[in-house]
């Protein structure tokens, strides 16, 4: 089962990281300003896993509605995934993946270890 590590930084801060039953990071959220925010937006990505994906790599890419994974790649040709809530806002944000299969097996990953995760503060 994949868990969720809160993070405070240097400037006392929360952020938090999904990772997976390997330990490996999923995904890392946004620095929030409160402990709160950050427990907020745990609950928000466990409530979003359903979307589907807009892959923006494929010329003429679908839109589909929030919440979503926007799969894209960056200009290092690099492939990502956001996840983004319901009001649009990018909840959660992936590495960069060498290949897009690599970066929709990340997807997949959030869906799957997401769900059922626990919420533990680093160590």
């Amino acid at each position: 089962m994949g868990k969720f590590v809160i993070v405070i930084n240097d400037k006392g801060n929360p952020h938090f990281n999904l990772l997976a039953t390997n330990g490996q990071v999923i995904g890392t959220s946004e620095v929030y300003n409160s402990m709160a925010a950050c427990k907020n937006g745990i609950e928000s990505v466990k409530k979003c896993v359903d979307g589907e994906i807009e892959d923006t790599t494929v010329e003429g890419f679908e839109t589909v509605k929030h919440p979503k994974f926007v799969v894209s790649q960056d200009k290092a040709g690099k492939f990502r995934f956001n996840l983004k809530a319901k009001n649009g806002e990018i909840i959660l944000s992936s590495q960069g993946y060498e290949t897009k299969v690599s970066c929709i097996n990340g997807v997949n990953s959030v869906k799957k270890n997401a769900p059922d995760a626990e919420v533990v503060d680093a160590e």
